[in-house]
């Protein structure tokens, strides 16, 4: 696989940016941005094109209902949009999908939201805790290139999008997740590099 470096780009407009007042702070994000894309599978053109579908989706949802905004999770990866949560109305999970599928560049839309009345907030802490966890677990395994994935946890479900560099990578980040307390489940969505 062809890698490039596009990080090294930005050296220049660092330099250039650091002597003008008032743009350190967001060229210094930007830069810490653009250096861990370049790290992923997927690469920095990926991750930009990630973050423009990120940003219309929640622009359509939030013009639509604030609810909406604040009760759908989102993750996304190569255009591959997985939505999470919970929330109380068929119409409400209908409608967060119809438009993800508005947003330009969106190649997949998975539902995973859940309907429940009742609010669904009971298991909120037991979820972050879990997502937390796994994280940490990814990072600290030298086997796994935690950076190419994302995690969900929601009603104790664990929701993985990314790329895995290899089946066998895959099955450590399933294997810890599973080991985690109160993890009822775990649906992967990770694609293994080099398939299709």
């Amino acid at each position: 696989m062809k890698r490039t470096y596009p990080a090294l780009l930005a050296v220049p407009a660092v330099s250039l940016c650091l002597s003008l007042q008032g743009c350190n702070q967001a060229i210094v994000g930007a830069a810490a941005t653009a250096g861990s894309a370049a790290m992923e599978e997927r690469g920095l053109g990926a991750a930009i094109s990630d973050t423009e579908i990120r940003l219309r989706i929640n622009a359509l949802w939030s013009s639509k209902s604030e609810r909406m905004w604040r009760k759908v999770g989102l993750q996304i990866h190569e255009g591959r949009v997985l939505l999470t949560g919970v929330v109380d109305a068929p119409e409400m999970r209908d409608e967060a999908v119809r438009l993800a599928w508005e947003a330009k560049g969106v190649k997949e839309v998975i539902n995973e939201i859940r309907i429940d009345r009742s609010g669904g907030v009971a298991g909120f802490a037991h979820d972050t805790w879990i997502s937390t966890q796994l994280k940490a677990k990814m990072l600290l395994d030298r086997e796994v290139a935690s950076v190419n994935y994302s995690v969900e946890t929601v009603g104790g479900t664990v929701y993985l999008l990314g790329v895995a560099r290899s089946r066998k990578e895959l099955d450590r980040v399933a294997n810890h997740a599973r080991s985690l307390d109160y993890v009822r489940n775990v649906v992967s969505h990770v694609r293994v590099a080099g398939s299709s």
